[in-house]
C-alpha cells in the first residue's frame, strides 16, 4: 500500500464552474461540490486544500506555469492560418 503525502491526497483543482456547481479534479476524478462551499473569489484553475477549503496560491501558480509552458511547446514552430478570424 502506498502512502500519499498530505499535499497529494488533500488537494483538488477547480476544473470548471457550471451554474452553482463546482467541478473539481481530485486524484484524476471529477467531483462536484456546491460552489457556495468553496472560498469566495475562487477561479477555474485554482488549487484547493480540501482539508481547509482554501486556495493554495503556490500550487495554483505552479499549475498555471505548467499550463503556460505546455501552451508554448504546443505553439512552437506553428504559423497561424492565413486570413482574418475572430476568437
Amino acid at each position: 500500500m502506498t502512502k500519499h503525502t498530505r499535499s497529494q491526497a488533500q488537494q483538488a483543482t477547480l476544473d470548471r464552474i457550471e451554474d452553482d456547481v463546482a467541478v473539481l479534479i481530485v486524484e484524476g476524478r471529477e467531483v462536484t461540490r456546491p460552489l457556495a462551499s468553496l472560498p469566495s473569489g475562487v477561479r477555474e484553475g485554482d488549487v484547493l486544500d480540501l482539508e481547509t477549503m482554501t486556495v493554495n496560491p503556490e500550487a495554483t501558480e505552479a499549475l498555471r506555469e505548467q499550463v503556460r509552458a505546455a501552451r508554448q511547446r504546443a505553439k512552437k514552430g506553428k504559423t497561424p492560418p492565413p486570413g482574418d478570424f475572430d476568437l
